[in-house]
């Protein structure tokens, strides 16, 4: 089901160092939805995820699982998840079953320029969110 768009992706991202002087790598991982898998220079415990649909290009980071949060302080953790949300560039806080995740979308159409910028403020961004929370995990 790999289609056109996201066999441009893989291409546009792997390999590539961005303006910033920012390299990024990218391989194609096949399963059921097939996923783009993008690692940061000198980031790669926080590989970004790529599926792309008919309407978007869905860019996603795993942070902590549940269990990794200090139960007396989860409450303290979503407020300022939620509050985090609204001044951070591109991206916001989600979660899928006990997996924390931060996540940036962009429409299919985007440019290949655009989609590496994506990546890199959502690198950025999963950084400070995981310094800006360690209070709240278990070491």
């Amino acid at each position: 089901m790999t289609n056109e768009k996201f066999v441009a992706l893989a291409h546009g991202l792997n390999g590539v160092v961005t303006a910033e002087g920012i390299a990024l790598s990218a391989e194609i991982v096949e399963g059921e939805v097939p996923l783009l898998k993008v690692e940061v220079e000198d980031r790669e415990e926080f590989p970004i995820y790529i599926t792309v649909d008919e309407d978007q290009i869905l860019c996603t980071t795993y942070l902590w699982k549940e269990s990794e949060v200090v139960a007396q302080q989860r409450t303290a953790l979503l407020e300022d998840m939620l509050t985090m949300n609204l001044p951070m560039p591109l991206s916001s806080f989600g979660k899928i079953g006990d997996q924390y995740l931060i996540f940036g979308a962009m429409t299919v159409g985007s440019r290949i320029e655009d989609v590496q910028h994506e990546v890199c403020v959502l690198s950025d961004n999963t950084l400070n969110a995981v310094e800006a929370m360690e209070e709240y995990l278990n070491n």
